[in-house]
């Protein structure tokens, strides 16, 4: 891996010890510096799971990506890094509570230092810091989100506003290894999933989140969110260039 290289894609000048504050520091960047983006599933091309693939796509391609590939390339740099980095399989709630979709869908981290703590930069709008991996609430950015045991797997929640506390994911706490990971995803997403009908491309920034959602875009801030809809194409392909620095073009075409 170019660890330089990756480190520039993303900002970063921070310490490089494998330790928890590093660790916070990179999570955080990474969500700033590369977006959630299913340009590749809209123009029909293949994800690829190899470090080498995926190194090209995310930084020398200037691009973000799914879930498999965000966790899956910060995983090794953080292994570059000298953390211990464990794969684990998470199934997404579309609603919000059970029941939950079935299958593989999402790929998340463990990360061991003195505790363990789960770590996650491909799910779009969630947690913005590693959480520990313990049963309780657990803020972070303004926002509270719920960590606790539920059979035999794992249960995220973020409580929201309203009172309301929806489910994002369940995950397993079995290790998993990265032929898994490639063997599992190798389909994904599944036909019928609105990753195949419909542009998604959202990115934290310093102060809330830009989301571009179909012919929609949305900006938050402070608990205030203002969304309008776009005009021609072209206003699409500037606003991926301006707000996630995707160049023209990288929508493709199905």
């Amino acid at each position: 891996m170019d660890l330089g290289h990756y480190l520039q894609r993303m900002g970063y000048r921070g310490p490089l010890r494998p330790t928890l504050e590093t660790l916070r520091r990179l999570h955080l960047q990474h969500l700033e510096a590369l977006p959630f983006e299913n340009l590749d599933v809209l123009g029909g091309r293949p994800m690829v799971l190899e470090e080498e693939a995926l190194f090209d796509k995310l930084v020398r391609g200037n691009r973000g990506g799914l879930g498999f590939e965000l966790n899956g390339l910060f995983a090794a740099l953080l292994r570059e890094l000298g953390f211990q980095v464990t794969y684990l399989a998470a199934r997404v709630s579309a609603s919000g509570e059970w029941p939950m979709a079935p299958g593989f869908a999402h790929l998340v981290l463990e990360v061991t230092l003195e505790e363990k703590w789960l770590v996650d930069v491909g799910f779009g709008e969630a947690f913005d810091e590693p959480l520990p991996l313990v049963p309780g609430r657990w803020p972070t950015a303004g926002r509270m989100f719920l960590l606790e045991p539920q059979g035999e797997e794992w249960v995220l929640a973020r409580e929201e506003p309203d009172g309301s506390c929806p489910w994002l994911y369940t995950f397993s706490r079995e290790p998993r290894r990265w032929e898994d990971v490639v063997a599992l995803g190798r389909d994904y997403p599944p036909p019928g999933s609105p990753l195949r009908r419909e542009l998604l491309c959202t990115r934290k920034t310093p102060r809330g989140r830009v989301t571009l959602r179909g012919e929609r875009l949305i900006l938050s801030e402070g608990g205030h969110c203002v969304e309008r809809w776009l005009g021609a194409a072209e206003e699409r392909e500037h606003l991926l260039l301006s707000h996630f620095g995707l160049r023209p073009g990288s929508l493709g075409s199905r």
